[in-house]
């Protein structure tokens, strides 16, 4: 039998706002080394998970553990050595270059007012190089299209070096070609390293074709997860999101590939 590590969990987490709570008991635990990813219908909880595992979103009740502790017992800076978030939108100052941004993903491991030493720019060029924005260097993070941004985003939670990187909706805003462009390359960084990915996502197809795990939720639980070879059936996504469909093989990939059921039109 084979046993599965996590470095990363949430035990019996209640979580959402002080208006509205959105998962109430939720125990997950992500596999290491896997590119897990977390799908439902909106508002469903899987962003709220997210942001819980990356302690930007404290929990109403319950624990998330980060290497066997509490993380809201680690310092912040300890946290971004070990834990990297790529949010669904990010925030830049003006004028900032794509150098200086991904830069700044060096600071959780540098002494305050130190400057980049020759391996903190080593890192943050081979982090631009993986995510394919080493010739936008010296451009203005305000210059760049939808997909370029995403891009530098994520060479800037790769600059951090975190054996784990979470990533909320990162095709949010893109077109067909970004969204598949970013998914392989986030496929590429776990095949070549091992790295432990996290990600929710909306597309279905996207899912099965990218994950190694598979969390589907629904109302703020878990209604099943593993493999999505193993778990995604007709059944589970009519329950999940209410929608009729066959599941056929993908020619390209052979993962499930979820097609819709026709629904008759009025005459």
């Amino acid at each position: 039998m084979t046993t599965v590590t996590s470095r990363l969990a949430a035990i019996d987490l209640t979580v959402g706002y002080p208006s509205r709570v959105v998962a109430e008991h939720l125990t997950v635990s992500i596999p290491d080394g896997e590119f897990t990813v977390i799908v439902g219908p909106n508002a469903c909880g899987k962003s709220t998970l997210l942001r819980s595992l990356a302690r930007v979103l404290a929990p109403l009740t319950g624990t998330v553990l980060l290497d066997g502790a509490a993380i809201s017992a680690y310092p912040t800076k300890e946290v971004a050595r070990r834990l990297g978030l790529l949010p669904q939108t990010f925030q830049a100052p003006d004028g900032i270059t794509v150098a200086e941004l991904v830069t700044r993903g060096r600071h959780p491991h540098q002494r305050f007012l130190r400057p980049s030493s020759t391996s903190d720019r080593e890192i943050v060029h081979e982090a631009m190089v993986a995510t394919g924005v080493a010739a936008l260097a010296d451009r203005s993070i305000q210059e760049l299209s939808g997909g370029q941004r995403q891009r530098v985003a994520l060479a800037l939670a790769l600059a951090q070096q975190t054996s784990i990187l979470l990533l909320d909706e990162p095709t949010t805003y893109l077109d067909i070609a970004h969204q598949i462009e970013m998914l392989d390359l986030c496929a590429d960084l776990h095949a070549r390293d091992g790295r432990t990915l996290v990600a929710v996502l909306h597309d279905l197809n996207h899912a099965c074709r990218y994950a190694t795990h598979l969390i589907a939720m629904s109302d703020g639980r878990v209604v099943s997860e593993g493999h999505p070879s193993e778990i995604v059936t007709a059944e589970l996504v009519e329950a999940v999101f209410g929608l009729p469909c066959r599941i056929i093989d993908d020619p390209e990939t052979h993962t499930p590939l979820v097609v819709p059921l026709a629904r008759r039109r009025p005459q």
